[in-house]
């Protein structure tokens, strides 16, 4: 029985190496109908659950490390899921999942709501299922809100036009904004919150676009785009949408007082109508992409296994490794996405076999990554979600955030911390990554 059958999947674009091959046979042949052990009843944003003792006690030993935040973690509003994995003889994943602070209070997810735009855009096209249409189809948007121009070039992709592919790309490479609000056009307000609820994400809603000044009412308007061929020809295209999508009635404020138009509002901000992914809604769903076999079969994202290897790919890329598009190392340098392990250190680059599968996202003060993390030569994996609010002063659109001092310094250390356990902690089975390497190889398309 073939892999893409025995996970539900389209059949692959491209084939993959024979070991590859043979790793994604062993991991169907030991699927579970259990979607992510442990984390069934935490989709729901009111949704409470203890401390783990073992976390916990992690945590407060290294206060030092961790420094204030650790030592204030409700002023920080800090959540951290830490999931434990060990593979069976078979390389089945068995999940022991740890958490602190989870669902304690609202956050706001910042970038992290681009990660599941970028699958459910793959999931879009698997499903118009429009022979020669693929990810690399060229998008053409046309401006339906004045502050948001035309997308009809890209000269940083290779062909010089904007592909789903290509957004893709910029949004797990640097977290670009434009390419997540083109992603989130292409699906439809609509459409992508009634996929999430689909796949058991209750009470999330991504609902509007990022940095651009749009009323609630036009964030409901889908632009209109074509997708072409090679040769210019019309493959598929969809006029101006309107969403009716229903909002669900929310109360949740953030800080002592904001700016607006250059004054100080001196009331705490009103989140109700922003975006809402918590913190296990994205752990989950990372958990998901890197290990499909443990979705839901009624639920399962309908990806090929070509999609899963793209998203591989540039999940756990560094900038300077793209070719289109390009960047700049200074600008960019190799961990400007990695917050966990790295923080914000410029000055390093991780060793090839160390691979952080992730997304990360921050606004408003909030830091947050959601992490699979692999060490290829050492036999390490583990996944790590956390965030971290940095605003001393507790006023929002001030831009004095601290990030740089705070922030970023515990990110690196929780992410290392727990790495430097792992590293000890005994494990029967050594993971087997030969998937992952066969994506990485193929990462320069």
């Amino acid at each position: 029985m073939k892999w893409v059958i025995a996970l539900g999947l389209r059949p692959a674009m491209k084939p993959i190496a024979a070991t590859s091959m043979a790793a994604l046979l062993l991991l169907a042949s030991c699927a579970t109908q259990k979607p992510f052990i442990g984390m069934q009843n935490l989709q729901a944003p009111q949704a409470t659950v203890a401390n783990s003792p073992f976390l916990e006690r992690l945590l407060q030993d290294n206060r030092a490390l961790l420094g204030p935040v650790i030592q204030n973690p409700d002023k920080y509003h800090l959540q951290i899921i830490y999931t434990q994995i060990n593979r069976t003889e078979r390389q089945q994943p068995q999940f022991t999942h740890h958490y602190y602070r989870l669902n304690r209070e609202y956050f706001y997810p910042a970038s992290t709501v681009k990660l599941p735009a970028a699958v459910l855009a793959l999931e879009k096209l698997n499903a118009l299922n429009i022979p020669g249409l693929t990810r690399h189809s060229t998008l053409l948007m046309d401006s339906i809100v004045p502050p948001e121009p035309p997308a009809y070039n890209d000269p940083t992709s290779d062909s010089g036009k904007p592909s789903i592919a290509h957004y893709i790309k910029k949004i797990l490479l640097v977290s670009d904004n434009d390419a997540f609000n083109r992603l989130y056009a292409f699906l439809g307000q609509e459409a992508f919150n009634q996929r999430l609820q689909a796949l058991g994400f209750a009470g999330a809603e991504i609902i509007h676009k990022l940095e651009l000044p749009l009323t609630t009412e036009q964030n409901r308007l889908g632009n209109p785009y074509r997708l072409l061929d090679t040769a210019g020809t019309t493959l598929y295209q969809q006029p101006a949408t309107y969403s009716r999508w229903q909002y669900e009635e929310r109360s949740e404020k953030l800080g002592n007082g904001y700016m607006k138009n250059g004054q100080l509002v001196n009331t705490p901000m009103d989140f109700s109508r922003k975006n809402r992914w918590t913190l296990a809604h994205q752990h989950q769903f990372l958990q998901w992409l890197i290990f499909p076999q443990t979705q839901n079969r009624q639920q399962r994202l309908n990806l090929t296994e070509a999609d899963y290897m793209f998203l591989y790919a540039y999940m756990s890329m560094m900038p300077h490794e793209s070719r289109y598009p390009w960047y700049n190392r200074q600008e960019y340098w190799p961990t400007y996405v990695k917050f966990l392990l790295y923080g914000s250190e410029q000055q390093v680059t991780p060793p090839p076999n160390l691979r952080i599968f992730n997304k990360v996202g921050d606004a408003y003060g909030f830091l947050i990554d959601a992490a699979y993390v692999a060490d290829f030569d050492k036999d390490i994996e583990f996944m790590l979600s956390a965030v971290v609010y940095c605003n001393e002063d507790g006023i929002l659109n001030d831009n004095r955030y601290e990030y740089e001092s705070i922030g970023l310094p515990f990110l690196k250390n929780l992410g290392q911390l727990i790495y430097k356990y792992e590293m000890q902690r005994p494990k029967a089975v050594k993971p087997d990554f030969s998937l992952l390497k066969s994506a990485l190889a193929h990462k320069t398309e």
